[in-house]
């Protein structure tokens, strides 16, 4: 399956259009994870903990996406964005949506 950020994939013609589709997942942080970022707060640098908890939020939110864009039978998804929120102290949400289609 086709999945991009622009409006059309090239070389591809849009010949069906389902609508829009979504994949979400909500992640926790887990206390590992918080007293290393406490640490690294102190010396400053990338928190890599967070940094694979965001990817891999990131990649089950575009198969989710994509799954619900296979089930309307279409085999790309354009204009994909990304959205981020904060449900709960800890715990955010990663959130991709984009424009299911049919592309030949």
């Amino acid at each position: 399956m086709y999945v991009t950020n622009i409006e059309t994939i090239p070389g591809k013609t849009i010949v069906e259009h389902y609508g829009l589709v979504q994949g979400s997942t909500v992640r926790a942080k887990h206390i590992g994870r918080d007293l290393m970022a406490g640490l690294k707060n102190l010396v400053g640098g990338e928190l890599k903990g967070y940094t694979e908890l965001l990817g891999d939020a990131r990649k089950e939110a575009v198969e989710r996406m994509k799954g619900q864009a296979s089930q309307l039978g279409a085999n790309a998804v354009v204009n994909v964005r990304f959205a981020t929120s904060s449900v709960a102290q800890g715990a955010a949400e990663l959130f991709a949506y984009g424009t299911a289609v049919r592309v030949e």
